[in-house]
């Protein structure tokens, strides 16, 4: 499935470059991305970055003036809290507004204190840990959920949580990147939720239609 997918996305070849210089914007970010989709999330985040020159800025702000710059991104009250209350405890931990002191944990530990902080899910966690950090991870969204779902590589009961952990078991670490962006290219362009576009499917034939 993999091959085939990066036949035709090229994602595994290029190594897309995701990440952040540092980690805290793809942490932030990833936040931000929670219930929303890619377009919302970036007008977000370019909105909140024109708005404060760092984030001790941000961390300063009150929440109803930051809710006002991530408005786009939906939620926007719950995320401003989420975000000054996530900035406090990173100073709190790190003293300094940065999350580049957690490369020197290893992969698990670095998941967990991830997780501990509000509002931070294992798809977030793990976006960081893949995209940030460059170590092995596999997050699992919507469109990874669904495409793994409906071709039985996953079964129906799991959670995004367990499916991730599931992937990260049968997939070599060296695909993890390219797999999760392939799957996520094909799950918008072809696998849809809705009305799938089965004949322009190159896994037709490995598809098992549970849709």
């Amino acid at each position: 499935m993999l091959d085939e997918l990066e036949k035709v996305y090229h994602n595994e070849a290029k190594s897309p470059e995701l990440g952040h210089d540092e980690p805290l914007d793809g942490l932030i970010m990833t936040v931000l991305s929670q219930n929303t989709n890619d377009r919302n999330r970036d007008a977000a985040f370019n909105n909140l970055k024109a708005h404060y020159p760092d984030w001790q800025s941000v961390a300063n702000a009150g929440a109803d003036e930051l809710a006002n710059s991530i408005r786009t991104a939906g939620l926007a009250n719950t995320k401003s809290q989420r975000i000054i209350e996530i900035l406090r405890i990173i100073h709190s931990d790190f003293h300094e507004y940065s999350i580049k002191q957690l490369a020197k944990y290893n992969p698990d530990d670095m998941r967990k204190y991830l997780l501990d902080l509000p509002g931070v899910g294992a798809k977030t966690a793990a976006c960081v840990v893949l995209f940030d950090f460059k170590l092995p991870a596999f997050p699992v969204d919507t469109h990874i959920e669904r495409v793994t779902k409906r071709f039985g590589i996953a079964e129906k009961k799991l959670s995004p949580e367990e499916i991730s952990h599931y992937l990260e078991g049968v997939i070599p670490a060296s695909r993890f990147l390219g797999g999760h962006v392939n799957i996520i290219s094909h799950g918008r362009a072809i696998c849809h939720s809705r009305k799938p576009d089965c004949k322009n499917c190159v896994l037709n034939e490995k598809c098992d239609k549970i849709i």
